[in-house]
């Protein structure tokens, strides 16, 4: 048998206080106490002042799946992510996204719930059982790709939704709204940095194919280096890992004319093709010049020091955050333009060599 004390000792499991925890401290009725918290007329405001203040001091809080029943919000949005988990470890812009969108949440008492899935497939899957469940009021939904069937599932669900990212070309979403960063000017604005360099042979390390900010970026650089003369600049896909992007930058440099720089889609990326670099014995920037599309910590501690995009990413996510609260307060469906990320060069671009 267990004594009654010391490290053996059981404990009683701590009970969740229930309305009639709160009609028996109060020295009320079960339905006066529902009346008082659910805001319903049948009590006075005496009354309903004392049964929230019992409410609170016994730390009661509403139960979710009740709430839905009953047609009230969940207090719940969510966030599927179709990314391999493993990119997920190392790449900062989610994290910072991510505590962005919480922030806001955080301020109205609302939670996020958060998955990870193999596919778009598996992804609308889980928003169908979201909401058959109510589980969430709305979502937030990352990564727009070219024929992207989430808007309209959303839309046939009737789930407010907010994209993060702009869609892709020719495809609208009139149905749910979108919060979103200009990367075809932000891909212009590296690209004549590096011409004013003198760079001419630039590579592009993307992101995953498919997605619409990588495909836009891809057509960024074309343009851009259409319009610039720019000989033989082109761009290769990755999933964003370390490890996709060492190997691609190996494959890039060991081409009979490698290019004077290459562009980097993230950070992580950008890290692991400098020390593809330094472990082959070229000097950065005096033979290559690196960006990285997204600023971090990395960039900023790694010798040389990355030039990269910066912009707000945590904000980027807050924006997006209040945009669905607003929408599930019956705001207007609305395509909201973040601020422009602004390059910030440093020690990682130069002249190139030949110059």
């Amino acid at each position: 048998m267990t004594p009654a004390g010391g490290d053996g000792a059981r404990t009683t499991p701590v009970r969740r206080p229930t309305i009639k925890d709160i009609a028996r401290r109060a020295g009320v009725s079960e339905s006066a106490v529902s009346f008082a918290l659910n805001g319903r007329p049948g009590v006075s405001q005496g009354t309903r002042d004392r049964i929230r203040r019992m409410a609170e001091e016994l730390g009661w809080e509403p139960n979710s799946a009740a709430r839905a029943l009953s047609g009230e919000r969940s207090g719940c949005v969510g966030l599927v992510l179709a990314r391999p988990a493993r990119t997920l470890g190392v790449e900062s812009f989610f994290l910072q996204l991510v505590s962005g969108v919480q922030e806001v949440l955080a301020d109205r008492k609302v939670a996020l719930l958060f998955q990870v899935v193999e596919d778009i497939e598996t992804e609308c899957a889980v928003y169908r059982r979201w909401w058959a469940e109510k589980r969430v009021d709305g979502v937030l939904v990352v990564d727009p790709r070219a024929h992207d069937p989430r808007p309209e599932l959303l839309a046939s669900l009737d789930l407010p939704a907010v994209v993060i990212g702009a869609p892709a070309p020719g495809e609208d979403t009139p149905h749910v709204s979108s919060v979103w960063a200009d990367d075809t000017a932000a891909m212009a604005s590296v690209l004549a940095h590096l011409h004013e360099l003198g760079h001419r042979r630039i590579v592009h390390v993307a992101g995953m194919p498919g997605l619409a900010h990588t495909e836009r970026r891809i057509r960024s650089l074309r343009t851009e280096a259409a319009r610039l003369g720019f000989d033989g600049s082109r761009s290769v896909t990755t999933d964003y890992s370390d490890a996709e992007g060492a190997e691609a930058t190996r494959r890039i440099l060991d081409e009979p004319d490698p290019p004077t720089a290459i562009v980097f889609d993230n950070d992580v990326m950008a890290v692991a093709g400098s020390a593809v670099a330094a472990e082959r014995g070229i000097p950065v920037p005096g033979r290559l010049s690196i960006v990285a599309w997204d600023d971090s910590a990395l960039c900023r501690v790694i010798h040389p020091r990355l030039t990269a995009l910066v912009r707000d990413t945590s904000g980027f996510g807050r924006l997006a955050a209040q945009e669905l609260l607003d929408r599930l307060d019956g705001g207007p469906v609305r395509s909201i333009q973040a601020e422009l990320p602004h390059l910030e060069p440093r020690e990682s671009t130069g002249p190139p060599a030949t110059l």
